[in-house]
């Protein structure tokens, strides 16, 4: 992992925050145990590997054509990069902070020899390999902590790419792989009892063939693709409402997304600089949902 081409910024409070929480779901009280984990409240992030991406590669298959024409001018991916990332924190100290549900999304090299596959939003970020070889040393530390990866956007890939990322996944986490069962079996005890930390979301059909990944309609994550908190907020209780109570999981994704308009009006500033500061965070922290989804509401939230 390139660790040392990203700014680190408040390691002390990612060290205070990574002390209380690393061991969570091990040190949840007895009831909550053997209630089935898609009746926790668990913690996620939103493109959860962006803390870093590559602003020296090419532009990303997820890009329109226009946007890969621009950015063959460098100032244009350094402008790009500041709307692409949306984490500050690696896997590790997400992990240690107590995050359990990471949003991938990946992609081949167009052009590049070989099959690896790379975690992608508009340019590349770090191979997936390396992320999950960094989650896995987190697990191998911490026996109790259960996570939940959920692959659900892929880009250039055919299906000898999937095959490869596919064992690249196995050989990661090899037993500690929870093969598909019914959602309500699945509790923290029967985890432990197994020996199981790793639940694969992969929303492709090629799921079918191997029984350690979950078909992505077990993990549903609407969308509300707005810059409005309290259409976000309104949307979030409305989806929540309407989840189907069993049979899957379910996602509440605490996001705004920036429109095009969004990014033309503030280019420079950036995404954090723009929704995150100046409308996200503030009025999603002292909202009645914010307080709400930290009772033991079935979801999983990323932000």
């Amino acid at each position: 992992m390139r660790g040392g081409r990203r700014r680190r910024r408040g390691g002390g409070a990612v060290g205070a925050m990574a002390d209380g929480n690393a061991d969570w779901m091990g040190s949840l009280p007895p009831p909550l145990r053997s209630l089935p984990l898609s009746n926790l409240a668990i913690p996620g992030s939103h493109d959860s590997f962006s803390y870093w991406v590559d602003e020296k590669s090419p532009v990303g298959p997820d890009q329109a054509k226009v946007i890969k024409r621009l950015a063959r001018i460098s100032l244009v991916r350094k402008i790009m990069k500041k709307w692409s990332v949306t984490q500050n924190l690696t896997f590790k100290e997400q992990l240690e902070g107590g995050i359990r549900y990471f949003d991938l999304r990946v992609s081949s090299k167009p052009g590049e020899i070989g099959q690896e596959i790379y975690f992608i939003h508009g340019l590349f970020g770090i191979k997936v390999w390396d992320g999950l070889k960094e989650m896995n040393g987190f697990l191998e530390q911490h026996p109790k902590e259960v996570i939940f990866l959920d692959f659900n956007h892929f880009y250039a890939m055919d299906d000898s790419h999937h095959h490869f990322l596919i064992n690249r996944i196995h050989s990661a986490f090899e037993s500690k792989l929870c093969c598909v069962e019914c959602v309500e079996y699945v509790t923290l005890l029967y985890m432990w009892e197994k020996k199981h930390q790793v639940l694969i979301f992969y929303h492709h059909p090629l799921y079918q063939e191997y029984p350690f990944l979950w078909p992505g309609n077990k993990m549903p994550a609407p969308w509300a693709n707005t810059t409005n908190v309290h259409k976000l907020l309104q949307f979030l209780e409305t989806t929540l409402g309407e989840r189907s109570r069993y049979g899957t999981f379910h996602v509440s994704q605490a996001i705004l997304t920036p429109r095009v308009k969004t990014i033309a009006r503030h280019l420079i500033r950036g995404l954090k600089n723009t929704l995150v500061h100046r409308r996200g965070a503030p009025a999603l922290r002292s909202s009645s949902w914010f307080l709400w989804m930290y009772s033991n509401k079935p979801m999983l939230f990323p932000c």
